[in-house]
């Protein structure tokens, strides 16, 4: 009996009484009132479910089960009264969300299987949405993969703007940081439609013509159409895709969203640039000095922290290793190009499998040179170690 249930009411008697009638079927806790519940709820946290009575002092039971709802939204949650009256009754459900509405008193069998009831649905919630994270995960990491092998420039900056961007919301600090960090991976994604060339001369400062601008302009939007196909990507599509447009939200989008899209924007933007002004060698504080200057709106911490960053990891350890040597989870230390000079892998790149598999194929054409300088961290060593 893993999944626990939470049983609130205002009186100590009636909790004893459930406690006893239902504790040997299901793993029961109680809390005397509503405080109690907010108690129990944020020491012993999160239930499965929370039956709670409607009529309590300070808090009722709706303000209760509002509240356990914005907290802990896959909890289900039960409401039990003594009074039955429909007003009640649809202020529970309206406000609360409530899954079932039973009355006082109610019999054990009723109750034994109301909380049956419960439980199967907070087990097909959680696995519901443990298969959309797992399939939005999948999804993310296949799209950066990709990225990675048709477009390694592309990739290396989208790369670097999620070093920059995890940072400075781990600094703000910000409530969910994977919008944000996913917003700056895929910001690039539309590069997959545009040739190599033009975004390596992009990201090593040259100019365009007019009609190479132009095509390098639409990638936001390939990425937004792209990634807009995707359940629960919508927000971080509509951020890509005003990496390089004024920040307007409008829409039947709720009030968090909108504010999350926007800074989510604001801040691609200003790391985006921040990277640019950087490939151009210019310092990390003059460059976040233009930027706080242009973005005078949003919170200096922002900026701060752009220039707090380091530009390396303190603890790499640097080697040059066959092509044969390198695995999985390995950092690449160099650019790599062809005679020629196409790039075929960036600097910083994680070593993945179908990366190994290109540069042996790209090796085996005698496109490139044999050794790859790599980097571990005494991080991972010592993870290993233990």
């Amino acid at each position: 009996m893993t999944e626990k249930i939470l049983l609130v009411d205002d009186e100590a008697a009636v909790l004893q009484g459930y406690q006893r009638l239902l504790r040997g079927e299901f793993n029961i806790d109680t809390a005397l009132g509503g405080a109690g519940a907010l108690i129990a709820l944020a020491r012993n946290g999160p239930y499965s479910v929370v039956v709670s009575d409607m009529r309590m002092p300070q808090m009722d039971g709706v303000e209760l089960l509002t509240k356990i709802k914005a907290q802990y939204p896959d909890t289900v949650r039960i409401m039990l009264t003594g009074n039955a009256d429909v007003q009640t009754a649809a202020k529970a459900v309206n406000e609360g969300n409530i899954f079932r509405f039973l009355t006082k008193p109610c019999a054990k069998e009723l109750m034994a299987t109301t909380l049956t009831a419960a439980l199967l649905q907070y087990r097909l919630v959680t696995a519901e949405k443990q298969l959309l994270e797992q399939t939005l995960s999948g999804s993310i990491q296949v799209l950066t993969e990709v990225l990675s092998l048709v477009n390694p420039a592309a990739f290396g900056r989208a790369a670097r703007a999620r070093r920059y961007i995890h940072h400075v919301v781990t600094r703000l600090p910000l409530g969910s940081h994977w919008k944000f960090d996913v917003a700056a991976m895929m910001s690039q994604l539309g590069c997959v439609a545009i040739d190599p060339e033009t975004i390596d001369a992009v990201y090593t400062g040259h100019e365009l013509s007019p009609q190479e601008q132009a095509r390098y302009d639409t990638h936001p939007m390939i990425a937004r159409d792209l990634l807009s196909k995707i359940p629960r990507m919508e927000p971080i599509a509509w951020i890509v895709a005003h990496q390089n447009q004024p920040i307007t939200v409008e829409g039947d989008i709720a009030d968090r969203d909108k504010a999350d899209m926007r800074l989510g924007a604001q801040i691609l933007q200003v790391t985006l640039a921040f990277d640019g002004l950087l490939r151009k060698g210019i310092s990390r504080v003059e460059a976040a000095t233009r930027l706080s200057r242009l973005h005078r709106g949003l919170d200096p911490r922002i900026f701060e922290a752009l220039v707090e960053l380091e530009p390396e990891a303190a603890d790499k350890h640097v080697r040059t290793v066959p092509i044969a040597e390198i695995r999985p989870g390995m950092i690449v230390e160099q650019e790599i190009r062809t005679g020629p000079g196409m790039l075929v892998v960036a600097k910083g790149q994680e070593v993945t499998s179908p990366l190994i598999l290109k540069l042996k194929n790209f090796y085996a054409a005698q496109a490139i040179e044999g050794t790859v300088q790599i980097s571990s961290t005494n991080t991972a060593a010592a993870a290993k170690k233990a």
